[in-house]
């Protein structure tokens, strides 16, 4: 049981981690160089609710799995469990509450007819999506410093 726990632990960090540097840094770019803004915007938050799903998914199983561990072994690394709460809660938080907010943003930007409102609505939005990144910034070094202390603690 104690290897099945381990497994699920280091794939669903893996493919957290992994999903979110393919995203953030190769996917995204290409589709906003390819497409028309507009276009690019939409297909992006398409893709962001599975992208959000595949985090929580991920960071309930990683966070479960490590604890199964540290129960199974009687040692509790404090400072992984932890981080990994924190990569979880800024998962959920993103994509539960300023992900609903930039979309609802958006929609009033489509209908807003005053350009000094539109101005004011692009402000906010360009406000949510710092915010927003910045919070992937943070679970993604997260997520690597997560895989570090795990590979320096590893015996192969």
């Amino acid at each position: 049981m104690l290897n099945t726990f381990r497994f699920v632990l280091l794939l669903s960090i893996v493919v957290w981690v992994g999903s979110l540097v393919f995203f953030t840094f190769f996917v995204t770019p290409s589709v906003f160089k390819v497409l028309p803004r507009e276009l690019a915007g939409e297909l992006v938050a398409n893709i962001f609710p599975k992208y959000w799903a595949l985090g929580y998914v991920a960071g309930v199983l990683s966070l479960a799995s490590l604890l199964a561990i540290s129960f199974i072994e009687k040692f509790f690394p404090a400072g992984r469990i932890l981080l990994l709460a924190f990569m979880t809660a800024l998962t959920f938080y993103s994509g539960m509450v300023i992900a609903p907010e930039a979309r609802a943003v958006q929609l009033e930007i489509k209908a807003a007819k005053e350009p000094a409102r539109v101005q004011e609505l692009k402000a906010e939005f360009r406000h949510k999506h710092m915010e927003s990144y910045a919070i992937n910034m943070a679970v993604i070094v997260s997520g690597v410093a997560f895989v570090l202390f795990t590979a320096r603690s590893a015996r192969l």
